[in-house]
């Protein structure tokens, strides 16, 4: 599973349209899911997206001290198979995603686990293979990217989580 986080002052979701959903500051979570992807991977990124420390502590000065559960933010998921894309000359392949009869449920699941990790109201999501028009205003900017199957779901970080 890939997912590419933004620090966002607030980001939303259109489809057709009509605002679907919208989160004020917090992290935006564009995810990609693996045909070969497990609960362990959605595990992983649901534990490390909620952990990750990309808030600065207004109170201590530090700058990469506070998660979006510490600091009470939102957290909008948003499916995208084309991080799975490979370039094939010109044309992207999306082989190595999961097929979408499959992929629906598992991204479900995923918003689910998030939910029940932090607080339900606070996750968003966006509409599973619709065309979507995905507006943020990104803060810093801050982006970084988490890959399951590169990372391995033991990775053990600085402060003793896993």
């Amino acid at each position: 599973m890939r997912a590419v986080v933004q620090r966002v002052l607030s980001a939303s979701v259109e489809v057709e349209g009509r605002v679907v959903s919208e989160i004020g500051p917090g992290l935006l979570v564009l995810v990609g899911v693996h045909e070969a992807d497990t609960e362990a991977d959605a595990d992983y990124i649901c534990r490390k997206v909620l952990n990750m420390r990309l808030f600065p502590n207004a109170t201590t000065g530090k700058a990469w001290d506070l998660s979006v559960k510490q600091c009470n933010f939102g957290v909008l998921l948003v499916s995208q198979f084309t991080l799975y894309g490979i370039l094939k000359g010109n044309k992207p392949d999306f082989h190595v995603a999961m097929p979408p009869q499959k992929a629906k449920p598992f991204y479900e699941s995923l918003v689910e686990k998030f939910r029940k990790s932090y607080t339900s109201d606070a996750v968003k999501d966006g509409v599973f293979g619709a065309m979507m028009k995905v507006n943020l205003v990104n803060d810093g900017p801050v982006t970084m990217q988490l890959d399951s199957s590169r990372t391995g779901t033991s990775e053990v970080t600085g402060d003793g989580e896993q």
